[in-house]
């Protein structure tokens, strides 16, 4: 039997909490953070996706420089997750919540050489990155400082992350 999965955006109850952020900004930051959560579960994925399908003469080196991403996409989704939890909200993870919020295209299934995952895990990067700065304007806005401090520090990691996956597609002038 095929099950069809709830809405998503369906409104979930608050916990309570003494966090001094007011519960109208709480709840739509945590709109907002479900919203780059799902984005970052996505990324994730997608690192492991580049992961097992790279081929060619830098496999090896793609190979463990998207393990390290998958890694440390990881540590950013579990980061953004607890943020939510902490305002009293619900970290929405799951991989169907996942898919239908996703800000990201879908990772090209039909490539193998390293070149080719080298633009496709640069862009879904860059995406993401562009998401994350777009979070502190937003968590600034609502006043909530510890949330932009904590894309800003995502959003350091993915360019540093960027950065590392570019030098292989770019050569020397």
């Amino acid at each position: 039997m095929i099950r069809t999965s709830p809405i998503i955006d369906e409104a979930i109850e608050m916990y309570p909490t003494e966090n001094g952020v007011s519960a109208d900004r709480r709840v739509e930051l945590n709109r907002l953070m479900n919203q780059r959560l799902a984005t970052a579960i996505d990324l994730q994925m997608q690192m492991k996706q580049a992961y097992w399908n790279v081929k060619g003469p830098s496999f090896i080196s793609l190979h463990q420089l998207f393990d390290k991403a998958y890694e440390e996409v990881e540590c950013y989704v579990d980061s953004i997750a607890e943020r939510i939890v902490q305002f009293g909200g619900v970290a929405q993870g799951t991989v169907r919540a996942s898919a239908a919020r996703t800000e990201l295209t879908e990772y090209p299934a039909a490539i193998a050489d390293g070149l080719s995952h080298v633009e496709a895990v640069a862009r879904v990067l860059s995406h993401f990155g562009t998401a994350a700065r777009h979070m502190i304007v937003e968590a600034t806005e609502l006043d909530d400082a510890g949330t932009a401090d904590l894309f800003t520090e995502i959003s350091r990691g993915i360019d540093k992350l960027l950065w590392f996956v570019e030098a292989h597609s770019q050569s020397s002038r």
